[in-house]
């Protein structure tokens, strides 16, 4: 009897937090702070759960999550106490595991040898003191990569529309998907990582990448379903920065367009909030590389300089969805995997 008692408190429970989960995000925030109590970090997980939508199964779940938070909390804090140059915060990764969010969020290392010489031309164009290619219209909107390791897709594409924007005057969205799905021949391996460089260089040989309304993004690998009769934009070559060459990268940001770049996310940076972000603790050489995203940037800020950074995590994360990395000592290896792609008008 006492079993059976104890299997029905059992299903009540589980029904309750069912049935909190899909009603309003209020009763799922009370629960939280009746499962675990009304302290301080307590009522600050209730809040950040209800923010970000979240919806935890059971009460282990919310126990195990309530431990992860308190666990990035105590880095946001400690981080932020020791006044440097940025700002970490609570954002939707906050009670992720730092192997967890690595699964989801970065590639495998890629040996990016073919940037160890670049093809990229420097010029006597002078180079502006300060760069931000959004005020000239040809950076598209910030997208969300979700679980999936395809950060390559997303740097690679973000290059293509500013490079097709700058060319034609015309914005584009072009298809992550069909790099995750079509590119593996060139080196890539779609949720499990690639390279924009390899990327640029699957799009010249397919003969274009199709749009991303014809193409649509599912946040996972699938059967390559490229149709020539959606190309939205067709590349005419690749062009590599010498490796670890910042002042390359700098002329090819502020003379050129934007630039798709490569870094080693560190733990500290799953929590970046704002400001010019350093690492003592991060890698440079092209083996530990593990993220690619797209500068689009740079310029100083408080005596500090910096590059500024698109990410693919969302605008709810960083500075609605960018960053900011201290510029000339090749901070994480931002100058090791360096490319951007030429296309056609």
């Amino acid at each position: 009897m006492a079993s059976l008692v104890h299997l029905l408190l059992i299903i009540i429970t589980l029904f309750t937090i069912s049935s909190i989960s899909s009603s309003n995000p209020m009763a799922t925030k009370d629960f939280i702070l009746s499962t675990l109590g009304h302290t301080h970090d307590s009522i600050t997980f209730a809040r950040f759960a209800q923010r970000y939508g979240k919806r935890y199964e059971s009460v282990e779940e919310i126990n195990k999550r309530f431990g992860l938070f308190t666990d990035n909390l105590n880095i946001i804090r400690s981080t932020n106490k020791k006044g440097l140059s940025y700002k970490l915060g609570i954002n939707k990764f906050t009670d992720m595991s730092w192997e967890e969010f690595r699964s989801n969020k970065l590639g495998a290392t890629q040996n990016c040898s073919a940037t160890l010489k670049g093809n990229h031309k420097l010029t006597d164009a002078p180079i502006p003191q300060t760069r931000d290619w959004r005020k000239d219209g040809i950076v598209s909107p910030v997208k969300d990569q979700g679980a999936c390791g395809s950060c390559w897709t997303f740097s690679a594409t973000g290059a293509l529309e500013a490079a097709h924007c700058q060319a034609t005057g015309k914005n584009i969205t072009l298809s992550e998907q069909q790099l995750v799905d079509c590119a593996q021949a060139f080196n890539n391996n779609g949720c499990q990582g690639g390279l924009p460089s390899q990327a640029f260089q699957y799009v010249k040989y397919n003969g274009g990448l199709d749009t991303e309304k014809s193409y649509p993004y599912k946040e996972t690998d699938g059967t390559c379903s490229y149709k020539s009769e959606n190309i939205g934009v067709k590349v005419i070559d690749a062009v590599n920065i010498t490796m670890d060459a910042e002042d390359e990268l700098k002329h090819a940001v502020g003379v050129v367009r934007p630039v798709s770049i490569a870094f080693e996310v560190v733990q500290s940076f799953m929590s970046y909030k704002s400001g010019v972000y350093s690492s003592d603790t991060c890698g440079s050489s092209p083996m530990d590389v593990n993220h690619a995203v797209l500068a689009v940037g740079y310029g100083v800020e408080k005596g500090v300089p910096y590059w500024l950074i698109k990410n693919s995590w969302g605008t709810e994360w960083g500075m609605d969805g960018y960053f900011k990395m201290e510029l000339g000592k090749n901070m994480c290896g931002v100058a090791t995997c360096a490319s951007y792609p030429v296309v056609s008008a």
